[in-house]
């Protein structure tokens, strides 16, 4: 009897993929940065990552304000900003406001690795206090085809001790609260919408009627509202304040409008000329009078005959 036979496709062997990207993986022992999935394979900017990943792979005490970040990469001030805010709003970063004993205010950047959470390390940033194990640095244990199982990672030391312990635990340290602003930080702050100048503020309300993206909030009105009471004072009507601007603008906006307008009033006016001459005096009316020769009226103040009569007279004497 002839054996059975099957009409089931074949299993496919495993081995590289057909399309797709194709790992080459490399066993790093020193100089890596372990990188959560969640965040590497974040959607939407590819700048917010490449901050977060530069961040992740500096040592502690780096600086990581805005003017470093634009010496390290070649975007600009408004999109390493809007990476940091994209970041802050994510939970991976957290900036917090210390007051010094000198009575300077400070800003400290913590970076979590996980959204919220806390390394409570040594600064490994893996959530444990051990070094970090031989296995790759993606999780993968002894995945780049090396001959023989791969070493064990080292366990964890705990972070607290056993409840049965005499030593008790140190208690956490309270957080410390928010420094509240001193008189002259809230100098810098705009006044409130109330107290600017009603008539900066109708120009600025009415730019959205020529430009309907030139919509401004209340505090972006109080802080544009000094610059326009200036333009006003120096004799720049509100027609040539709103023209100025509202003339050429970008087809697309790349932040907030308030930060053009600001830009556009950052020169202050010349005032208008004082004029201390005299004006000069009008001519004096000529009266009328009748021509002697035609009865025609004419203005003059010498003649009395009108220019006609004195072209006739004067061929009449030439020839």
């Amino acid at each position: 009897m002839a054996d059975p036979q099957s009409n089931a496709r074949l299993r496919a062997s495993a081995g590289a993929p057909t399309s797709g990207v194709i790992h080459v993986r490399t066993r790093l022992t020193a100089d890596f940065t372990v990188i959560s999935n969640a965040l590497a394979q974040r959607r939407g900017s590819a700048v917010t990552v490449g901050v977060a990943a530069y961040i992740l792979s500096l040592p502690d005490g780096a600086p990581v304000t805005i003017a470093a970040l634009c010496e390290h990469f070649s975007e600009g001030e408004i999109l390493i900003s809007r990476a940091l805010r994209e970041l802050e709003e994510a939970g991976y970063l957290e900036r917090r406001r210390e007051r010094l004993p000198s009575g300077r205010i400070r800003t400290r950047t913590c970076f979590y690795d996980v959204p919220g959470g806390d390394s409570g390390g040594d600064g490994n940033g893996d959530g444990t206090d051990g070094p970090v194990g031989p296995g790759d640095p993606d999780g993968s244990d002894g995945a780049d085809g090396a001959d023989g199982p791969p070493e064990p990672p080292k366990p964890p030391r705990p972070r607290r001790r056993p409840v049965g312990e005499d030593a008790p635990l140190p208690a956490a340290p309270a957080p410390a609260p928010l420094p509240v602003p001193d008189s002259r930080h809230r100098a810098e702050e705009p006044a409130p919408l109330a107290d600017a100048d009603p008539q900066a503020v109708a120009v600025l309300s009415t730019l959205r009627r020529v430009d309907p993206r030139l919509v401004l909030s209340a505090r972006e009105a109080a802080r544009l509202a000094p610059a326009v009471s200036e333009w006003l004072a120096a004799g720049v009507g509100a027609r040539e304040i709103t023209e100025l601007l509202t003339t050429r603008l970008p087809d697309r906006f790349r932040a907030r409008p308030a930060g053009i307008l600001a830009f556009r009033l950052r020169e202050k006016p010349l005032p208008v000329p004082v004029d201390n001459a005299e004006p000069p005096a009008p001519p004096a009316a000529v009266s009328m009078r009748n021509c002697d020769g035609c009865e025609r009226g004419f203005r003059s103040a010498e003649h009395d005959r009108c220019r006609d009569c004195r072209s006739r007279a004067e061929l009449a004497a030439a020839g």
